[in-house]
């Protein structure tokens, strides 16, 4: 007997999920439903797809196989209703979006970059639902946590498709009343003697993170693994920290420090599922995505 569709999307919530609540919350059923469409799938099949353990739900390897399978069918369907909705056909292109997206992002571009951009395609698209979901770390499209992600450095593996949207730009600031009262800072060295904000050290997810290692930093005084709490800690006055220059609009106490002999350039690159590159109103709202990206982060650091 074959499967149905809406069993295997309880086996994809599932398998991204590895749990069945987790799964549960996603389809907004109780646990108790997805454990019994998981076993009637099973029965169906005559083998167990997912290995159960007091840590979850793995794939056996027939899951791993149906896996495969399960995800071209979701592509085919989401292919199929972008078409009927007119968004995969040439002459809709003037259409507005609709549906939803979700994009993951490191906390600065979530809070200083992307609101105001994707309140611009939200204007413009009354009836497409947009989320951010902001957390320092990274992201797992094969899980389909979220539909794209901003990342700071190109991912080397997996079935992605990485476009680079832009540079930008990075420097040490304090604020106007730290450094009223801790005095002026002429060199690198003058650091020593200043308190540090910055990321936890090992909770930096991502080498192109590490901004102080490359200032001669070897003390952070008062850490965070959110970049925004960091300048936040800075605009109260806490210390010296690297901060985006694309945020420095939104605090205008700071003061950049050492402009011209320390300054950092990091890109932001817009990570996609491969097989996502199919499907025309997900490439309409990437563009706009991009496009509104590059624009804004030009016009803030003109301004920093």
């Amino acid at each position: 007997m074959g499967a149905q569709w809406d069993d295997l999307k309880v086996f994809l919530a599932v398998a991204r999920a590895e749990s069945l609540s987790g799964a549960g919350r996603v389809l907004k059923v109780d646990p108790a439903t997805v454990g019994r469409r998981v076993a009637r799938l099973e029965a169906a099949y005559d083998t167990p797809l997912f290995l159960k353990s007091p840590m979850g739900y793995a794939l056996s390897d027939a899951g791993q196989r149906l896996l495969v399978h399960a995800e071209r069918a979701e592509q085919a369907l989401q292919e199929a209703a972008d078409a009927m909705d007119g968004q995969g056909e040439p002459g809709a292109r003037t259409g507005g979006l609709t549906g939803q997206f979700r994009i993951g992002a490191p906390d600065g571009a979530a809070n200083y970059l992307l609101p105001q951009v994707c309140a611009q395609i939200a204007r413009d698209n009354p009836d497409l639902d947009v989320q951010i979901v902001a957390l320092p770390r990274v992201f797992n499209l094969t899980r389909r946590e979220a539909d794209m992600v901003l990342a700071v450095s190109p991912p080397s593996a997996g079935r992605l498709s990485v476009q680079k949207i832009s540079d930008y730009r990075l420097h040490l600031a304090a604020s106007v009343r730290y450094l009223h009262a801790c005095g002026p800072i002429t060199t690198l060295e003058d650091l020593k003697a200043h308190r540090i904000v910055g990321y936890i050290p090992d909770m930096i997810f991502d080498k192109e993170l590490d901004y102080l290692t490359e200032a001669g930093v070897e003390r952070v005084n008062l850490a965070s693994n959110s970049v925004s709490v960091q300048a936040n800690w800075v605009h109260q006055g806490g210390g010296v920290g690297v901060v985006h220059d694309f945020a420095l609009p939104f605090l205008p106490d700071l003061r950049k420090v050492l402009e011209d002999s320390f300054g950092l350039t990091r890109s932001f690159y817009l990570v996609r599922h491969a097989d996502d590159r199919r499907l025309e109103r997900q490439n309409r709202f990437c563009m706009l995505l991009v496009e509104g990206l590059r624009t804004e982060l030009a016009r803030l650091e003109a301004l920093s």
